[in-house]
């Protein structure tokens, strides 16, 4: 836990569910996702929603 009380992983984590149940994909290709973009929103619904289209 960091010093300002939050958990970065535990917050990456309800990202990754987030994105998986908003656009379609599995909670696992957010999670990478996640770790290659970061955690702009925008940024992660479209190439989410990109890399659906591909499967």
């Amino acid at each position: 836990m960091k010093k300002d009380g939050h958990d970065g992983e535990a917050d990456k984590r309800l990202l990754a569910e987030k994105l998986a149940r908003d656009v379609g994909i599995t909670e696992e290709q957010a999670s990478e996702l996640i770790n290659m973009i970061g955690t702009d929103w925008s940024s992660l619904v479209r190439e989410a929603r990109f890399l659906k289209d591909r499967h």
